[in-house]
């Protein structure tokens, strides 16, 4: 029963998103995705152009972000995690300090071979847990990039599809002692000049194996994340994402988050 409700819901949503892209007035995205449901790809932020996001998560967690781009080839930007913004509970800060994110473009795409970016990216997801009943653990439920490096190609077929594979690996978040490399890649799939389609997968591969046996954060299946992004105005994009459809943790449902990114020049 549980199955056939995911599959009405996800039918309905899709219908909702036919009827968007049939009536409503297209507006086409002003540049490359910076990220698609999480993981990062090999765009940057144009020079002398900001980005304003936040992230509307579970249990009212709530993540603004502020993004520059200082050059067309690099990009700054600045996190902070709040929880429990929503609702009759007592709010809290993931952490005291603001988390960071760099982006550095080595190589541009080009007809043959794919962009290259290195980048930093302290931002996790979920609650930052700093002790577990038996252990100091000082991580997110769902592990930040890290140092990370991302090849991204775009083609068109219908639209432009892009691909992006990536490398990363955990600097602070190492005290349940699995300190693997990790692996990721999805793809972005424009269905109009206003709507695009996301879909990424983390392997998770550095969130498997515990020092402390009874730290668990997921099942070890990685995470299979997907979302619809919308063009709303040249400046004003929002998302609809589904995150772990695939339930690598013990969530009875795949959690839904809201993304509302701002853009402008300066």
């Amino acid at each position: 029963m549980i199955i056939n409700n995911k599959k009405t819901n996800l039918k309905n949503v899709l219908i909702i998103i036919l009827l968007l892209h049939i009536c409503w007035p297209q507006i086409e995205q002003g540049f490359p995705p910076l990220n698609l449901v999480s993981i990062p790809t090999a765009g940057t932020l144009p020079r002398g152009t900001y980005t304003i996001e936040a992230l509307l998560s579970k249990n009212g967690g709530f993540t603004p972000k502020l993004s520059v781009g200082f050059t067309d080839n690099f990009s700054f930007g600045v996190s902070f995690g709040i929880q429990k913004l929503m609702g009759d509970e007592e709010l809290y800060y993931n952490k005291t300090t603001p988390e960071v994110q760099m982006k550095y473009r080595i190589y541009e795409e080009s007809e043959s071979m794919p962009a290259l970016v290195y980048g930093l990216d302290t931002q996790g997801r979920g609650n930052y847990i700093t002790e577990d009943s038996t252990a100091i653990i000082n991580r997110y439920e769902q592990k930040a990039w890290g140092m990370y490096m991302v090849l991204s190609k775009n083609w068109s077929f219908l639209g432009n599809l892009g691909l992006h594979i990536g490398l990363c690996k955990s600097i602070s978040e190492n005290d349940d002692g699995d300190k693997d490399f990790n692996v990721f890649f999805g793809i972005d799939k424009e269905i109009n000049r206003s709507f695009s389609l996301l879909i990424e997968y983390d392997s998770a591969i550095n969130d498997n194996d515990y020092e402390f046996k009874d730290i668990s954060f997921g099942k070890g299946k990685g995470y299979l994340n997907a979302g619809i992004r919308w063009a709303v105005s040249p400046s004003l994009m929002m998302e609809l994402n589904f995150n772990d459809i695939n339930q690598n943790t013990d969530a009875e449902y795949t959690n839904r988050e809201i993304k509302i990114m701002y853009s402008e020049s300066f």
